[in-house]
């Protein structure tokens, strides 16, 4: 497998094997991984390609810089906001993001550190395995931008940390911290932040050395929890991209922009 055309994503193979795939998503900014027009794409289309990868068997899903992921490029945001062409094809990258990792057969590890928002999130937290350093700020920040909380939350939120939780975190857009995240049952490891990297690729090894058909038949059997709730994301998903064509994105990316809060 070819993963040399991926601009937004650095991969790399790790030990002897090269069994184990490390996905860094780049800031290419400098500062955090932000999901560009080919920065959304490339999210979609990669676990199909670790997929059809015979020599893989566990993928690490990381981020470069200052954090997991820093969300969608406003300038990305807008273009859906004003294109309905552009609108499409992102939506159906964002669905094909979300059953793209939940269908993938090789096991997913995510080693979220820093702020993670945004498409970055989604892998994050559908991941097989989610490891937060303590530290890590998680938000899911639609409603913030003036759209509905589409992307993963309605298939995954409520099935890791309950209802009540879910619609606290997603409709206030509150701010939740690794340590808080792994008490509520959102991400399934909270470490201090300097072991992270090190606990993800122990996790992913003890993966890449077991029995791969009753790993990856565990993962397909377990998924089909998320699997039922997949007209609840396909409802979600298009009501969040309904309100790109709604008014209120316009002063959400306006606040966002300059930095205050939005007056919707």
């Amino acid at each position: 497998m070819d993963y040399s055309s991926y601009r937004t994503i650095a991969v790399t193979r790790r030990g002897p094997e090269g069994t184990v795939l490390d996905l860094q998503m780049r800031a290419l900014n400098g500062k955090l991984p932000i999901a560009d027009h080919d920065g959304h794409r490339e999210l979609a289309e990669i676990w199909r390609d670790v997929g059809a990868d015979d020599s893989v068997r566990c993928a690490v899903l990381r981020g470069e810089g200052q954090g997991f992921s820093g969300g969608g490029d406003l300038a990305l945001v807008e273009d859906m906001a004003a294109d309905f062409a552009v609108r499409t094809r992102v939506w159906k990258e964002a669905r094909d993001l979300v059953y793209g990792v939940i269908n993938c057969d090789k096991p997913i590890v995510s080693a979220i550190h820093g702020p993670a928002v945004g498409a970055g999130l989604v892998a994050g937290l559908l991941a097989d395995i989610s490891i937060a350093g303590k530290k890590a700020r998680i938000v899911d920040g639609h409603t913030r931008l003036g759209v509905a909380a589409g992307d993963h939350a309605a298939i995954v939120w409520p099935l890791l940390c309950g209802l009540a939780k879910a619609k606290y975190y997603l409709m206030l857009c509150e701010s939740i911290s690794g340590e808080e995240a792994e008490r509520i049952g959102l991400v399934s490891l909270a470490v201090d932040d300097d072991q992270l990297l090190p606990k993800a690729y122990e996790i992913a090894d003890r993966l890449a050395s077991g029995s791969q058909s009753a790993i990856r038949w565990t993962k397909y059997s377990l998924n089909n929890w998320l699997r039922q709730a997949g007209p609840a994301f396909d409802t979600s998903l298009a009501l969040e991209f309904m309100g790109f064509a709604g008014p209120d994105v316009k002063e959400g990316i306006a606040s966002l922009r300059q930095r205050r809060p939005p007056r919707f």
